[in-house]
């Protein structure tokens, strides 16, 4: 099964999402897993350490695909696609963009560390827009627009802020990932028993 194939043939399309579907369990474990990331970013935030909360995120992202995996594999999936599934490249493909995010999100800290976390938001949420189309599931828009949208809204309210509020920005940007993503995740877990 090749792209062009893929692209042609809507049954195939179908087995290819079932396919990383049943081998990720919808994908719950990812979307926890970075959800748990999140989260250990809000508490180092919370302790008056913003700049460790950046580096937090970033190398406890690192850990959430491997994390995820061996959680599938626990809860008896395969945790890994078929070798010749098309949606695996397109998988990894976006995680190039999703590199270059955090990258921008690092220089965007440089000048304004209180925008980092809503930059996340943003490259996250723009990332499980793809995830719509690897696993087939309408929620990952949903969870995708509501992490850009979440990063805006912050942003925003990030673009002057008071004294008051500005060493709240990086708890706030975090403590928002953690909470949308649980939220999504847990849904994403509960679809996910099927297998399907």
């Amino acid at each position: 099964m090749n792209q062009a194939t893929l692209a042609a043939d809507a049954p195939d399309l179908a087995q290819a999402q079932a396919d990383m579907r049943a081998a990720y369990w919808h994908g719950a474990f990812g979307v926890l897993c970075s959800a748990l990331a999140w989260g250990v970013a809000a508490a180092v935030a919370a302790l008056g350490k913003p700049q460790q909360a950046v580096w937090t995120l970033l190398i406890a992202g690192m850990f959430i695909f491997p994390l995820s995996m061996g959680l599938a594999k626990l809860a008896g999936r395969a945790g890994m696609h078929e070798k010749t599934n098309p949606l695996g490249r397109l998988a990894m493909f976006s995680t190039f963009g999703l590199l270059a995010g955090c990258a921008l999100a690092l220089g965007v800290a440089t000048q304004k560390l209180e925008w980092f976390f809503p930059t996340m938001l943003l490259v996250i949420g723009l990332r499980y827009l793809v995830f719509t189309r690897v696993y087939g599931l309408r929620i990952y828009q949903a969870c995708g627009l509501a992490l850009a949208a979440a990063g805006l809204l912050l942003g925003a309210l990030l673009f002057a802020p008071s004294p008051e509020l500005k060493p709240l920005g990086p708890l706030l940007g975090a403590a928002t990932g953690a909470i949308i993503e649980t939220l999504f995740g847990i849904t994403l877990f509960v679809q996910g028993r099927t297998g399907r």
